[in-house]
């Protein structure tokens, strides 16, 4: 299996990539703030890779729920620096994380080769065209409404069947716009309008996913399930967020979306140490 995003490829199987989140928000849930300042922004996306970051993936608005929206000059205005000056810096591909086509398009013109859609369920023709013609990295995200109706009383009768057929959707989709299936990895969308059962089902049953045998990426980090889940406060949620990582590396996950690079990539290259031992 094969995945390409614009210059850059990558086989599977191989090590799980680790991608680093570098938010440059005000607001984000967990590190809203900190990465405003463009200098401490390429500083910190340079640190994550010294930590073991095989891509960063950069946002300039925040997708927590009920989370205010940000006006597309407003979110290039955050992010297009500080993609310029990692890509001078770094060389391990960069991620836009955006719903936007306007925000999109000039990103991977500044040098990020990945598109991370947490709106993949509107399905913008725009944005089909600009992944098929630019050859950049789609990463399809399942969500239940917006982040900021998402929450609002979340209701599924089988979750781990609907985010099936929302991916069967989307890669048909995908192929209507000219996207190869080559460029797409798939989400199951963690926290994006589901309750703690919901999540808990989804990861339970990611191996179900791997039949459409493209990349997957899992986003656990610092969510609050698993405060809901283990009454910790929120800065104490990394060792549940472990336990999920590992969970989904023995499930056959191939990405993992996270803040913690440095704890993560150790527990995950532990785990397969582990599994390559194995016996059968």
């Amino acid at each position: 299996m094969r995945w390409l995003a614009g210059t850059h490829q990558f086989n599977f199987p191989r090590p799980v990539l680790l991608m680093g989140i570098l938010n440059v928000t005000p607001d984000s849930f967990s590190d809203g703030g900190r990465y405003l300042d463009l200098e401490a922004a390429v500083r910190h996306g340079c640190e994550l890779v010294e930590q073991g970051a095989d891509l960063i993936d950069i946002g300039g608005e925040s997708s927590r729920p009920f989370a205010t929206p940000v006006p597309a000059d407003e979110e290039k205005r955050r992010v297009l620096p500080v993609i310029r000056q990692l890509t001078e810096r770094i060389a391990v591909p960069l991620s836009i994380d955006t719903q936007k086509t306007e925000v999109a398009e000039p990103a991977l013109a500044a040098g990020a080769s990945i598109i991370n859609n947490i709106a993949a369920n509107r399905m913008d023709p725009a944005m089909g065209r600009l992944v098929s013609e630019s050859g950049a990295g789609y990463v399809a995200m399942h969500m239940q409404g917006t982040p900021q109706t998402m929450q609002i009383n979340p209701h599924y009768t089988d979750i781990v069947d609907e985010v099936d057929r929302f991916f069967e959707r989307q890669m048909d989709w995908c192929e209507g716009c000219g996207v190869r299936s080559e460029q797409v990895v798939l989400d199951v969308g963690i926290g994006f309008g589901k309750n703690l059962e919901h999540n808990l089902e989804l990861l339970a049953g990611l191996k179900r996913f791997n039949r459409y045998q493209r990349p997957l990426l899992l986003g656990v980090s610092r969510k609050s399930f698993i405060s809901g889940l283990l009454g910790v406060d929120p800065d104490h949620r990394l060792a549940g967020c472990l336990g999920a990582t590992l969970w989904s590396v023995m499930a056959g996950i191939h990405l993992i979306r996270t803040h913690d690079v440095a704890e993560t990539s150790q527990a995950v290259r532990m785990m397969e140490a582990i599994l390559a031992r194995q016996k059968t």
